[in-house]
């Protein structure tokens, strides 16, 4: 797909890190699925692991951790 960022690129397959921080709460998740435009470097990730990720982070604030570093599991 076209990069909506720059308007340039192409976004192609990769894998990525994603910090969510909410107040005091980091969470790391590493090797997430993303398309990453070769361009300027936006990373997209679709909405089955956008909400994953969210749910991840949710279950780290709950649990009290400051911080938290994951790999991203399907």
């Amino acid at each position: 797909m076209k990069c909506t960022i720059c308007a340039h690129g192409e976004t192609a397959a990769g894998y990525v890190t994603q910090t969510l921080q909410r107040g005091d709460v980091t969470v790391i998740v590493k090797n997430v699925p993303a398309q990453i435009c070769d361009n300027c470097g936006e990373q997209y990730v679709d909405e089955e692991v956008a909400a994953a990720l969210l749910k991840l982070a949710e279950q780290s604030v709950q649990s009290g951790v400051e911080l938290d570093v994951r790999q991203y599991a399907a």
